[in-house]
């Protein structure tokens, strides 16, 4: 009888994994980086054998079933009718942030993205030589959203490329059409080029929402846009490098190709294999994960809503909550916790301080001594605040 992934774990520390590595020998759990802590599909690790089993791992094409598969799933989800040639594979879609950068403008313009946003969103455009400038997400009702007054002050007459990130990470928030529109009509006016990190489109907790993949809006923003995707966040094989970059305008095509030339490499047979057999045969485990997703999710709310000096917005999407750790004063919210054994990431790594993203893709029991350990830390922290004041 196969096991249930979401409900067995699996002892991954010796397993050269980064997400564990970090902490070896050290009485802290990891919460800090988007990688799940469940077995893959079934379907994908049996695709994997018996390629292995082939016994050959040579030089690899794009397999036709896979670019098939994907296209497939493109028209199903979002009715997208991609062209095959619109397809570029990528070992990832940070090689994608970088090579948008470089495709772009010139050395010396400017790259704008809203922060707090994934982290390699803020290095590639030094990367190629571009300037960074950061517009702010604000709260709106609750929820996370772009200050379009602000974003379009911002903007300079040598600004080409806006990076953005639907689902947003590391906020959750799902951007609804009219948010979209918005900023389409922004590039249209200012030539801007978009890139669009999609790669959590899959992972929607929020059942009354949907992802819209913003170059699906119209023929302009089409033609103006890179998107990109990878089944491995959602399919829990980010190891096994393998995305894809959706560009429909032959120009920046040519440009986005050409500016890695000669230095990324081409995805390898084994992550080839594990796509396609992902988006052919992984929705059922899909659907039983964005259960499980949507349980620790609610139970992680339900703990930081209870503790003083915490609070986080609803995560519409991702695994990632990301928690305002603003009122415990602390100045480094981040190693405060690690101190408590809780590994998390630092929210300044994000663009913003005295936050820290919790990754909740995890089992149960793994989750609930999480939570312990962010209540004792917390409540620490509070007892320690009231002595101080009292003494």
């Amino acid at each position: 009888m196969a096991l249930d992934p979401f409900a067995t774990p699996i002892d991954r520390r010796g397993s050269a994994s980064t997400k564990w590595n970090r902490y070896a020998g050290r009485d802290v759990l990891p919460f800090w980086v988007a990688d799940m802590e469940f077995r893959a599909p079934e379907p994908v690790i049996a695709a994997l054998h018996e390629r292995v089993d082939h016994g050959i791992f040579g030089y690899t094409d794009t397999p036709v079933g896979l670019t098939e598969a994907t296209l497939a799933f493109l028209d199903a989800r979002y009715a997208w009718k991609v062209e095959p040639e619109w397809l570029v594979w990528l070992p990832g879609v940070v090689p994608g942030f970088n090579l948008a950068c470089r495709a772009v403008g010139e050395r010396g313009d400017a790259v704008m993205t809203a922060v707090p946003v994934y982290y390699p969103f803020l290095d590639a455009p030094a990367n190629a030589e571009r300037r960074r400038i950061d517009t702010r997400l604000v709260l709106d009702g609750g929820r996370w959203a772009m200050d379009f007054e602000a974003l379009e002050a911002a903007l300079t007459p040598d600004t080409r490329l806006f990076m953005l990130c639907n689902p947003q990470n590391p906020t959750g928030r799902i951007y609804e059409r009219a948010e979209l529109e918005r900023l389409a009509e922004i590039a249209a006016r200012h030539e801007l080029v978009l890139c669009s990190d999609e790669i959590h489109a899959e992972l929607l907790l929020d059942e009354t929402r949907l992802h819209l993949p913003i170059a699906t809006l119209d023929a302009d923003t089409a033609r103006r846009t890179i998107t990109l995707m990878a089944p491995t966040k959602t399919f829990n094989t980010p190891g096994l490098s393998c995305a894809f970059a959706v560009i429909p305008d032959a120009t920046l095509r040519r440009r986005f190709r050409a500016s890695g030339a000669g230095l990324v490499p081409g995805v390898g047979p084994l992550a080839y294999t594990a796509a396609e057999a992902a988006y052919r045969h992984g929705e059922p485990w899909r659907q039983a994960l964005l259960q499980a997703l949507r349980r620790n999710r609610d139970r992680l709310q339900g703990t930081v809503d209870a503790l003083p000096g915490l609070s986080m917005t609803r995560v519409e999407a991702t695994c990632l909550a990301w928690i305002d750790a603003r009122g415990l004063g602390l100045e480094d919210p981040h190693g405060y916790f690690e101190s408590q054994g809780l590994g998390l990431s630092p929210g300044r790594q994000f663009g913003e301080d005295g936050f820290v993203p919790f990754n909740f893709a995890c089992h149960e029991a793994m989750l609930e001594e999480g939570l312990a350990r962010l209540r004792r830390a917390v409540e620490g922290r509070v007892d320690a605040a009231s002595h101080r004041r009292s003494g």
